[in-house]
C-alpha cells in the first residue's frame, strides 16, 4: 500500500529530527530536509566608524557617535531535496532590503545558496571555491575578521576530484563603466584532511577587460585548520594578490584609479583565530584580522574576543567585545554584543 507524501512528512514533523535539520525519507530514494536557524542580536557600536549590523572593510568615518540596534537578520532556512546521487539545495536569510524598525520591522528575504550536486559536480549559487569554509572562526558578529578573508557567494560550476576543486565563477567585475565581463573567472583548489585538521590552497585568475584595462589577474590563498588538544583549534587565513572583489568585501575593486589610468590593485589580507572550550558548556574565541592596498594605500584592523555558553545541543547565547578600525583615516569604532542562536 502506498503511503501520500503529504503523510509521510506529517509523520515526519513530529517523530524525526537531528541537530540543525528535520530529515523527513519520502521513499523510492527521495529525502527532503529543512534547516537553519533562529539568531537575536543585539549590537552597540560606538566611535568614529558607524554603526554597522557586521563589519566589513568599508572605510567611511563620521563623528564619535554611539548607536544599538536589536534584530534578527541573520536568522536563516534552508531545504535541501535528494533524490538518489542528485540534491538540491536552497537556502535564504534577511539580509536583504531594510524594512521600518519604527513600526514592524520588516526585512526583505534575501537569497544565499541555490545549488544542484550530480556526483563530484556542483551547478549554482554558493561560496565561491576560493573561500575556505573549515577556517572562518566562530564570531557573534555575521562576518567576524571578514577584512582578511575571501568571502563572496556567485554562480559557478565546479568539479571536485579527491582533495582537489576546479571552477568557472561569474566574471563581474567592479570599479567600471565599461564591462567586457566574457571570460569566466577561474579558481583552483587543493584542501588536505588530517586527523590534526585541515590545510589548504587556492588560486584565482581572472581576466579584466574593462575602462582601458585588458590584462590577466591573479590572486592566491593559504588557510588551515589545527587542532589543539582534545577540543582547541587555531585557524588562520592569508591571502595574496590582485584579488578584487573577493577578498576583505568593502575594501577595494577590481579596477582602481591610479593617476590617470586604471589599475588592478593588490590587496594583503589575513586574519588568526584562536578558539578555546573552558569546559563542556562555555568557550571562547579570540581573533584578529588586517588588510591593505598598494595603490589607494587602504589599511582597516580588526579584533575581538567573545564567551559562549552552550545551554542545549541546539541553543547557545553569547556575548563579544571588539573594535574595528579604518588605519589610513586615523579612526575606530569598538562594538559590544550579545546573541541568542537555536538551531533548528
Amino acid at each position: 500500500m502506498k503511503i501520500s507524501t503529504l503523510t509521510l512528512i506529517t509523520l515526519g514533523l513530529f517523530s524525526t529530527s537531528s541537530y540543525g535539520a528535520f530529515e523527513f525519507d519520502l521513499g523510492e530514494g527521495n529525502k527532503l530536509k529543512f534547516g537553519g536557524y533562529i539568531k537575536a542580536d543585539v549590537r552597540h557600536v560606538s566611535g568614529e566608524v558607524p554603526y554597522r549590523p557586521f563589519w566589513i572593510a568599508t572605510g567611511s568615518t563620521s563623528e564619535d557617535a554611539s548607536q544599538t540596534n536589536f534584530n534578527m537578520r541573520e536568522s536563516r532556512f534552508n531545504a535541501t531535496y535528494t533524490h538518489g546521487k542528485v540534491s538540491g539545495f536552497v537556502e535564504m536569510d534577511f539580509y536583504g532590503s531594510d524594512g521600518s524598525e519604527a513600526v514592524v520591522n520588516n526585512y526583505d528575504p534575501r537569497l544565499r545558496h541555490a545549488f544542484i550536486k550530480y556526483e563530484n559536480w556542483l551547478v549554482g549559487q554558493t561560496w565561491s571555491t576560493f573561500m575556505p569554509l573549515t577556517a572562518i572562526p566562530e564570531t557573534l558578529d555575521f562576518g567576524g575578521p571578514h577584512i582578511g578573508e575571501a568571502f563572496i557567494r556567485q554562480t559557478q560550476i565546479r568539479y571536485t576530484y579527491g582533495g582537489f576543486q576546479f571552477a568557472l565563477e561569474n566574471p563581474e567585475t567592479t570599479g567600471a563603466d565599461n564591462k567586457n565581463d566574457s571570460i569566466p573567472d577561474i579558481v583552483g583548489r587543493y584542501i588536505h584532511k588530517a586527523d590534526w585538521g585541515e590545510i589548504g590552497a587556492a588560486a584565482l585568475v581572472r581576466q579584466l577587460d574593462s575602462d582601458g584595462i585588458d590584462k590577466t589577474t591573479a590572486a592566491f590563498n593559504l588557510y588551515g585548520k589545527f587542532l589543539i588538544g582534545e577540543k582547541d583549534d587555531f585557524r588562520f587565513q592569508v591571502n595574496l594578490g590582485k584579488s578584487g572583489r573577493y577578498v576583505a568585501p568593502g575594501l577595494t575593486t577590481d579596477i582602481t584609479p591610479d593617476g590617470d589610468i586604471s589599475a588592478a590593485e593588490e590587496t594583503t589580507a589575513y586574519y588568526a583565530a584562536y578558539r578555546h572550550f573552558w569546559s563542556e558548556d562555555y568557550r571562547s574565541t579570540l581573533f584578529y584580522g588586517h588588510a591593505e592596498t598598494d595603490i589607494q594605500h587602504k589599511e582597516r584592523q580588526m579584533w575581538g574576543i567573545n564567551l559562549i555558553k552552550q545551554i542545549t545541543p541546539q541553543l547557545w547565547a553569547g556575548v563579544e567585545v571588539g573594535n574595528y578600525e579604518v588605519t589610513d583615516a586615523d579612526a575606530d569604532s569598538t562594538y559590544l554584543q550579545f546573541s541568542v542562536k537555536y538551531a533548528l
